[in-house]
């Protein structure tokens, strides 16, 4: 696939706490992290997301006496996993991988911030309704197709590629550059869900 300079290479999440040795590590996350740099090198436009939570947000099981990592509960913007903590701001696990090429980045969207409610999505926060500003953003560049890159597939970059499809942008998710974290089966269950929302699936040695 030729790319243009209309798109634009969004990686999800590449950070400390989601790669091995963090407190929500991903298997085999840092596996990305050379394939996106390979990828970021192509792109004219690179964007990066950055969970960035407050210490006791209302995702981290810790923040509800009683309940346990990986369980879910009721929020008032409606059902929540709840995580260990991870990515708390200015935290070690909260920067991104020291191995993640950074220099042709032009944005970083921090996501997750506000403390009653989580945010997996690069366009929304999880109540669906607030925007982060990344559609105006890319819209006012004259971007118009979004490859997404990173962690976790079944979470983040899940949510990201299917806003970008609601916002009317061309989505493709980069398989390669892409692990997930599997609760459930929910990655095979995220791919079948991208794939109905008109998300193309590719690999980087698809991308020119």
């Amino acid at each position: 696939m030729q790319l243009s300079d209309r798109d634009v290479l969004l990686v999800i999440d590449v950070q400390n706490d989601f790669c091995p040795g963090g407190t929500l590590a991903v298997p085999e996350g840092d596996e990305v992290v050379p394939i996106i740099n390979s990828l970021s090198s192509r792109f004219r436009n690179v964007v990066l997301t950055q969970d960035w939570h407050p210490p006791g947000h209302s995702s981290f099981a810790s923040a509800h006496p009683g309940s346990l990592p990986f369980s879910t509960r009721v929020l008032s913007y409606g059902e929540q996993t709840l995580w260990p903590d991870h990515c708390i701001e200015g935290t070690h696990g909260a920067a991104f991988h020291r191995d993640l090429e950074m220099r042709r980045a032009a944005l970083v969207i921090r996501k997750g911030y506000h403390n009653g409610i989580d945010s997996y999505s690069a366009f929304f926060e999880n109540d669906r309704k607030t925007p982060t500003g990344l559609a105006g953003y890319l819209r006012e560049r004259g971007l118009d197709r979004v490859f997404c890159a990173g962690l976790a597939t079944d979470f983040c970059v899940r949510f990201s590629a299917e806003d970008a499809r609601k916002h009317g942008f061309d989505t493709i998710m980069v398989e390669d550059a892409c692990r997930g974290i599997n609760l459930s089966d929910s990655l095979a269950e995220s791919v079948l869900a991208m794939r109905a929302a008109g998300v193309g699936i590719l690999t980087s040695t698809d991308i020119g």
